[in-house]
């Protein structure tokens, strides 16, 4: 959702993409539909290794799931600003459905209101210290 959120509201300004260190190898049925929901695209997401992004430049490395804040990045990322945005992973939930819309929702809004105050700084022009103290602040936002 971060990703699509990132290059639809980023508008070319950004590229975004999304990995993980243990990808399922499926995207989850329920973020595809809370994007579609939400009016955004459903199509050309996969589930994807950060390994698979070794040759692609990364300025700056936003992790997003709750469990990934302790996780070592790959080396060859070292060069890139990094922050942790954790929000709850609506996939592993069991509940009504109701329920689990909610939560990809409530995930969605949140990551929103984050991709859009990060979309508000003037990143490009920003020292690594600096914008490594805004994206942090940021990642604390709640919707």
């Amino acid at each position: 959702m971060g990703e699509a959120l990132f290059n639809n509201l980023g508008k070319g300004r950004i590229k975004a993409f999304s990995a993980g260190s243990h990808p399922i190898g499926r995207i989850n049925q329920g973020a595809l539909a809370t994007l579609k929901r939400h009016g955004l695209p459903t199509e050309g997401y996969q589930s994807q290794s950060w390994n698979d992004f070794e040759e692609q430049p990364m300025d700056i490395v936003i992790t997003v799931c709750d469990n990934a804040a302790g996780e070592s990045c790959p080396v060859y990322l070292n060069s890139a600003v990094r922050a942790h945005w954790g929000v709850a992973d609506p996939g592993h939930l069991d509940g009504t459905e109701h329920e689990i819309i909610n939560a990809f929702d409530q995930t969605f809004n949140t990551l929103e209101l984050r991709v859009k105050a990060m979309l508000a700084l003037p990143f490009e022009t920003m020292s690594t210290t600096e914008l490594s103290e805004k994206l942090n602040a940021i990642g604390k936002l709640v919707a």
